[in-house]
């Protein structure tokens, strides 16, 4: 809890996890409506896509922006436009417009804003607090958008099974005015560098070739592109489950997708306790095979209330991971590349989404959801073992290098 006692942070903190709390709203209730329109799990997929495709497009401009302008300015544009979005989402389907294009034109509209705002957003995290309380800043991040991950779907199955979803969409159009008051009432400015005149790409190489020379941001971003693939796709086969597998409401969905929540909350105490005794290497080693079992759980027990408490373990697993490889990320990178190098990371991660989504979702169409997650699960694990195995300059124990002071390119 270190990083609450500066008083930005704690502020950022508030706003943060309930915006996001309202955007998991709006996570739930799109696939939720889509399926039942459409009955297929490419279509989720597809949808998903259209809203994660603009951080790979928009991903090196969204770097260059965060190390080259206030990141609070940044922020409170971005904001705005994801609010816009939203709004637009719920009027149209208040007005009836109820086709999946247009739900999925206006659910990319809101990526385009979240792809240019992702890396100001974590870079901004560094704003806020000194580098000595960066790892439980980056913690603590990690926990309220879980605890978001929790509350919000929980929230949605239950609106969604009471007033429809149109009131979810409103909510989560609303939510935005948490954050964008957090973002006014902020006295922290960012410390901006002198603007580079070369072209964003040129300044985006830059950071590709410094990742090259960083072994364990390199690892960082392995880990990250493995979950993207593997385990993200498991948000919309909570809805392709409910509907095909256990057939049940919107109510007992919304709780197979807070149990995700709930296992990130679990998991807190752990990174909060151990994140200083254990190496990050070894809470990444932990995490990724703790997700591949609870994947292959998830996909052969029988019914929700077993679903529930394998996604527990799913939700436990992820956090560990991935709070503890953006944790290695940020404090081994180095000041002037922070933006442009976390654009990377979010561009592997979110951008593995997608195609993770569309692949899953296409076999699930065509062999079923439960072989298709228990393959997903078993190829993870494949996968933590080869990482795990690893050795020479590219291994797993580079996640606990130290921080440079100054980028080797850019």
């Amino acid at each position: 809890m270190r990083a609450f006692r500066h008083r930005d942070y704690a502020v950022f903190w508030v706003g943060a996890i309930t915006s996001n709390t309202g955007g998991w709203l709006s996570n739930l209730t799109v696939p939720f409506v889509i399926y039942g329109m459409t009955g297929s799990a490419l279509w989720v997929g597809l949808v998903s896509a259209f809203q994660f495709v603009p951080n790979i497009a928009l991903g090196p401009w969204g770097g260059v922006l965060a190390d080259r302008h206030d990141r609070r300015r940044v922020l409170l544009v971005t904001q705005s436009g994801m609010a816009l979005s939203a709004l637009l989402l719920w009027a149209f389907w208040v007005a009836g417009l109820r086709e999946p294009l247009v739900v999925m034109a206006l659910v990319g509209l809101g990526g385009v804003f979240q792809g240019i705002n992702m890396p100001s957003w974590q870079a901004f995290v560094n704003d806020l607090v000194p580098r000595s309380d960066l790892d439980s800043a980056v913690a603590l991040n990690s926990l309220q958008f879980n605890a978001a991950r929790s509350l919000g779907p929980a929230i949605a199955g239950l609106i969604l099974a009471t007033v429809g979803p149109s009131w979810a969409l409103l909510l989560n159009a609303l939510s935005f005015l948490a954050v964008l008051l957090a973002l006014v009432l902020l006295r922290v400015r960012s410390q901006m560098r002198p603007r580079d005149p070369a072209p964003v790409f040129r300044q985006f190489r830059a950071a590709l070739r410094y990742i090259r020379g960083e072994p364990g941001i390199l690892m960082g971003l392995l880990v990250a592109i493995a979950v993207g693939l593997l385990v993200n796709p498991i948000f919309q086969f909570t809805v392709v489950f409910a509907g095909s597998v256990y057939d049940v409401g919107p109510g007992t969905l919304g709780l197979l997708n807070a149990a995700l929540g709930v296992g990130a909350l679990l998991a807190a105490p752990v990174l909060a306790g151990w994140s200083h005794v254990l190496r990050r290497s070894r809470l990444t080693q932990v995490g990724l095979i703790g997700q591949a079992l609870g994947l292959a759980a998830f996909a052969l027990v029988p019914g929700p209330v077993g679903g529930a408490v394998a996604l527990v373990v799913v939700g436990w697993a992820l956090l560990v991971t991935i709070s503890s490889t953006n944790t290695a990320v940020q404090i081994i990178v180095a000041d002037e590349l922070r933006g442009r190098v976390l654009a990377v990371r979010i561009m592997a991660y979110t951008g593995c989404f997608p195609i993770g989504a569309l692949a899953q979702g296409f076999l699930s169409d065509r062999f079923g959801p439960r072989a298709t997650v228990l393959g997903a699960g078993v190829t993870l694990f494949v996968v933590a073992l080869v990482l795990t195995l690893l050795r020479g300059p590219l291994r797993m124990q580079r996640l606990d290098d130290r921080h440079q002071t100054a980028g080797r390119a850019g």
